[in-house]
């Protein structure tokens, strides 16, 4: 257990900011499981409007740091090769 107070505080912000990323983490999933449901589905018109809504809110987890850059980049990257591979 904490004991300073400087120790507290960070246990405080610590858990305050637990709270928002994993608010922010549950709406990049949900965007990506809507992304996934339209793929499964196999209607590309319908992915890819997903995908562009769901771009920026994987993107911007990343810069508020929930995911690493490069880590949103692929996931991006990897869903949209999915969705062009639909019709192929």
């Amino acid at each position: 257990m904490a004991n300073t107070v400087s120790a507290k505080k960070m246990a405080r912000k610590i858990a305050r900011r637990t709270e928002v990323n994993r608010a922010r983490r549950s709406r990049m999933r949900t965007f990506l499981r809507k992304v996934e449901e339209a793929i499964a589905a196999g209607d590309r018109t319908t992915a890819t409007q997903v995908l562009r809504t769901a771009e920026p809110e994987i993107m911007r987890a990343a810069q508020k740091g929930v995911l690493h850059k490069n880590t949103a980049s692929r996931k991006i990257s990897r869903l949209a090769h999915r969705i062009t591979t639909l019709s192929a």
